[in-house]
């Protein structure tokens, strides 16, 4: 190992050893399960908004957003980012103080809890295929995670892919099961900031060699195609390709899957006072739209230093290295550098982390909390509890590592997969759950099971058809989980008083 990536792996190891250290700090404060999965419900804004967005964005957002932009363009990369911008306001605007007002009025502190109390299942029906559901689609969107980290360290250093992901992986499985809610969403609001100084870093440098501003955009224009917002450029043909209206729709319909996102959904409900979820709104948005913007424009860059021989020409899944590969090149210009380049892989492990915490908080609470105490209603002591808790969160770590030992897989095409899964099979039912006192129990089981499997029925077997059935899975199966939801609670009666009455109540409580 040289001096240069002595400096990268020493700025890593010391981002690495503090994530574990806030484990260690806030381990003794998670003394119910409600501590561990909800922090006690004593967020404050700031923390809030950004382990908000840290949580959502994923390695996704350094490494799957400006692949997509580097092969393709501005269209595929910048229309799924406006309708992810979109949701994202309206997620805090409406979403966001109703269900923490109401999950605290009915004692709920995860979402399949919240559901099942919402509807009165008593025989907790709802709350099984909630947590079934966040454990088919969380296990491979933390695959996804540990894919990133393998990919990382495999490309820097050389390392082996498969040794390489499973000490990433222990790491997140560490700091997670030692600290919970607390350390995620502490971490996560850390873990923002670093991300951010990555992507400017990254801009910085990238236009730098790539020769200035105006050589990024005179390659970029070259292309056919890639810089407008009604073509995609085809890297096979190098040739532009027709955007059509729908196309459009389909990719801006990414923006729904907010409304059904658990681990976003759970920092709604952990804030300390509602009255500063403005604030957090308006932190969390502008975030989103500058860091989301700023990724895409990384993509463009990474494909003009292709072009100028600064970067090799990468291919396939490879462009979800584009960043890697900037910042070991810019490690080559001394100590100094390989630190700064050592934040950068960090912002990326970062990305990575903060999402890999809450999905494997909220699927193991799926499995403790929802299955094991909820449906069974197997009564256990809270230690004993806690300790099935973060059993349940190292069994899913291990089945997400054998997801994720294929390298060649792609970390946006799997986000993509369990982004729609969570926004079919969960974001009608919240939306209903909030704002329609009419909505019942019966509605709600019927909208879940028809989101997820249509999911599976579009992406599967529809898509293949092509034309317009080749439209992101999450828009057709979102619209019939919202219309079936509807459709089965009227045809069965509605909700009973005491469910308006209890609905009434939380409204008023806003």
């Amino acid at each position: 190992m040289n001096l240069n990536q002595f400096g990268i792996l020493l700025a890593i190891v010391v981002y690495l050893v503090g994530m574990i250290y806030i484990g260690f700090k806030v381990m003794d404060r998670n003394k119910t399960v409600g501590d561990f999965y909800l922090g006690g419900r004593e967020l404050g804004p700031f923390v809030t908004a950004m382990s908000a967005e840290a949580s959502d964005m994923s390695s996704w957002l350094l490494m799957g957003l400006p692949g997509v932009a580097y092969l393709s363009g501005v269209a595929d990369a910048g229309w799924t980012a406006i309708g992810l911008a979109i949701g994202t306001y309206l997620n805090w605007l409406i979403v966001a103080k109703r269900l923490r007002t109401y999950s605290e009025r009915i004692d709920a502190i995860t979402i399949p809890e919240f559901f099942a109390k919402r509807y009165h299942d008593q025989k907790n029906v709802l709350m099984l295929i909630a947590a079934i559901w966040i454990i088919v689609f969380f296990v491979p969107y933390t695959a996804s995670g540990f894919v990133a980290c393998g990919k990382l360290f495999n490309t820097l250093f050389g390392i082996d892919y498969h040794t390489a992901m499973i000490v990433s992986a222990l790491v997140i499985v560490i700091y997670t099961t030692l600290g919970g809610f607390l350390a995620a969403s502490t971490t996560d609001f850390i873990q923002s900031i670093i991300m951010t100084i990555a992507l400017l870093i990254v801009v910085g440098y990238g236009v730098s060699v790539a020769g200035g501003m105006d050589s990024v955009m005179h390659h970029a224009y070259a292309l056919p195609g890639y810089m407008t917002f009604t073509q995609s450029y085809n890297v096979a043909t190098q040739s532009a390709v027709p955007y059509s209206f729908l196309t459009i729709v389909s990719k801006a319909a990414w923006g729904l899957g907010y409304f059904g996102m658990p681990h976003i959904l759970l920092r709604f409900m952990a804030i300390k006072d509602k009255s500063q979820l403005k604030l957090s709104r308006r932190v969390a948005t502008v975030w989103v739209i500058i860091s989301m913007f700023v990724s895409v424009f990384i993509g463009i860059v990474a494909m003009t230093m292709s072009k100028v021989g600064a970067l090799q020409t990468l291919v396939g899944a490879d462009s979800e290295t584009a960043i890697v590969r900037i910042a070991h090149l810019l490690s080559t210009h001394g100590f100094g550098f390989a630190l700064i380049a050592g934040i950068i892989l960090s912002g990326i492990l970062a990305s990575t982390m903060s999402t890999s915490d809450s999905q494997l908080l909220a699927a193991s609470s799926s499995v403790s909390n929802d299955i094991l105490s909820g449906y069974f209603k197997t009564k256990y002591s809270q230690d004993k509890l806690l300790k099935i808790s973060r059993c349940c969160l190292l069994l899913i770590a291990l089945i997400s590592m054998g997801l994720a030992w294929d390298p060649n897989s792609s970390v946006f095409q799997i986000v993509s997969f369990a982004w729609a899964g969570f926004g079919a099979s969960f974001g009608p039912v919240v939306l209903l759950a909030l704002f329609w006192k009419n909505s019942n129990k019966q509605g709600a089981i019927a909208g879940m099971l028809a989101g997820g499997i249509m999911v599976f029925v579009w992406h599967f077997l529809i898509i293949p058809w092509g034309g317009v059935f080749g439209i992101y899975e999450l828009l057709p199966a979102f619209l019939l989980a919202l219309i079936i939801n509807v459709i089965v609670s009227l045809a069965t009666g509605g909700a009973d008083a005491s469910i308006q009455k209890e609905f009434e109540d939380a409204k008023a409580m806003e």
